[in-house]
């Protein structure tokens, strides 16, 4: 299976959906049979359930980087930090082996 995402305004992902290979055979393939059965001219861009390109597998919420070629996810608290590499983001501090939760307002890692 192939897998579609529709973008909206600013890149967003609004749906993810699954296409099969023959008749996604290629990434424009994709894109005009789903315009196809919607009706409409939306903007769709592959993405890959094994990060095979564009870095991450797209879920709702998640924005396409056009000069990164890549889906980011939403930040998940703002001392975070996107890394250019793999277009995720990292804790200010590593987290430690164990059940442990990100502790915002302490910048800390804490026990579950």
């Amino acid at each position: 299976m192939a897998h579609f995402c529709k973008l909206g305004v600013g890149n967003k992902v609004l749906k993810v959906i699954a296409v099969s290979n023959d008749v996604a055979t290629s990434e424009q393939a994709g894109i005009d049979f789903l315009n196809n059965i919607y009706k409409t001219n939306d903007v769709w861009k592959q993405t890959s359930y094994n990060n095979n390109f564009r870095k991450n597998y797209a879920g709702i919420g998640f924005t396409y980087d056009e000069g990164r070629d890549a889906f980011i996810e939403p930040q998940p608290y703002p001392s975070w930090i996107l890394n250019e590499d793999t277009c995720r983001y990292d804790p200010p501090i590593e987290q430690p082996k164990g059940n442990y939760v990100w502790n915002e307002l302490h910048r800390r890692w804490d026990l579950f």
